[in-house]
């Protein structure tokens, strides 16, 4: 999908700030906003890539405004809505008087607090067990797929069209950009590809510098 979240490779938007002994949550309310998160993904009403793909929906301006964990909220809040576990109208009113009763959710698992480490540990819901034949080896000279979709993609816009070379095979996962946009697992390899950061940026960009991308068998052709 292409939108304000994708900045990965552009320009005008100053330095990456290094903040030296950075906290993992800068805030409570952030803590919270990802526990309530995993809680909720635990019930199975949809899995990480869906996830994704709600967040990328917020507004542009919205977006570029808010921070991370702003963006996960929204997210949330977009799934609870649109699977009908919890309405913007039950939030707006609970923001109001948090004391008013909440709807129970029925019909999906519940993650209690002691499992938690366990179900973080043991979480599968990318890797794939499916024995499916790779296309491509170490050392495979690709390009990737010049795709501009209008739902969810792992194939970030600065690396389309671009040439690489595989340099690592992770093995078998499910395909992000089919499970992201409700249609279905579609097992296949998932790759590390070395790109020139010259292939990317042109002739001004350093010759040292590379950048490894994770891509799918879907994501790449042969060069």
């Amino acid at each position: 999908m292409n939108g304000a979240h994708d900045l990965g490779g552009m320009h005008g938007f100053g330095p990456v700030e290094i903040e030296r002994d950075e906290p993992v949550f800068h805030h409570e309310w952030e803590r919270r906003a990802f526990a309530i998160t995993l809680a909720s993904g635990f019930l199975g009403k949809w899995n990480i890539d869906q996830g994704r793909f709600a967040r990328e929906q917020m507004p542009p301006a919205e977006y570029l405004a808010t921070s991370y964990y702003e963006h996960w909220l929204f997210g949330l809040q977009k799934q609870l809505n649109d699977l009908g576990l919890v309405s913007h109208a039950e939030v707006a009113a609970r923001q109001q008087d948090p004391a008013a009763p909440a709807a129970p959710v029925t019909g999906g698992r519940v993650l209690a607090a002691r499992d938690v480490e366990k179900a973080l540990r043991t979480s599968r819901t990318s890797k794939a067990d499916e024995d499916v034949a790779p296309r491509y080896k170490v050392g495979d000279r690709v390009v990737t797929r010049n795709i501009h979709p209008l739902g969810h993609t792992r194939l970030p816009r600065y690396a389309r069209g671009k040439r690489g070379i595989v340099t690592l095979d992770h093995g078998v996962w499910v395909f992000p950009d089919t499970a992201g946009n409700g249609l279905g697992r579609k097992p296949q390899h998932c790759y590390a590809v070395r790109f020139e950061a010259r292939e990317l940026w042109g002739e001004a960009s350093t010759s040292r510098d590379a950048v490894y991308v994770d891509l799918w068998d879907d994501h790449l052709e042969p060069a």
